[in-house]
């Protein structure tokens, strides 16, 4: 499971995000003109600092396409956030908002910025 090193975010500490690598790409399929598609994008996203990224080979979500879930940063965990589960997170938007929420603090220090509340998965 390959996982980028911490990076200090604006606490001290960093979100971190985990990427299903088995359907990451699925939504733009072969029109994303991005070379290695939206894995490449996150761990673009991950190499910049923005969070620490795990890459796993099924979140069981198959059926969504394009799964990450964003997890809070210690600091944040310890004050009771929980992870944020997303679906179709594909393409530069989509992932320019999520590093924008990561560097922001990520699950538990604000609200998610356009357009990727319409991307959340409500888990029971």
């Amino acid at each position: 499971m390959p996982e980028t090193p911490d990076a200090p975010g604006p606490d001290g500490d960093v979100p971190g995000l985990t990427a299903c690598a088995l359907c990451a790409g699925e939504t733009l399929g072969d029109a994303d003109p991005l070379p290695g598609g939206q894995l490449a994008r996150l761990r673009a996203l991950a190499g910049r600092g923005a969070a620490r990224l795990t890459e796993v080979d099924c979140l069981d979500a198959c059926e969504r396409g394009d799964v990450v879930v964003a997890r809070p940063s210690g600091s944040s965990r310890r004050a009771g956030a929980g992870p944020v589960w997303f679906e179709r997170l594909s393409g530069d938007a989509d992932t320019a908002a999520l590093e924008a929420w990561l560097r922001a603090g990520g699950p538990g220090r604000g609200p998610l910025p356009a357009p990727l509340p319409a991307r959340v998965i409500r888990r029971g």
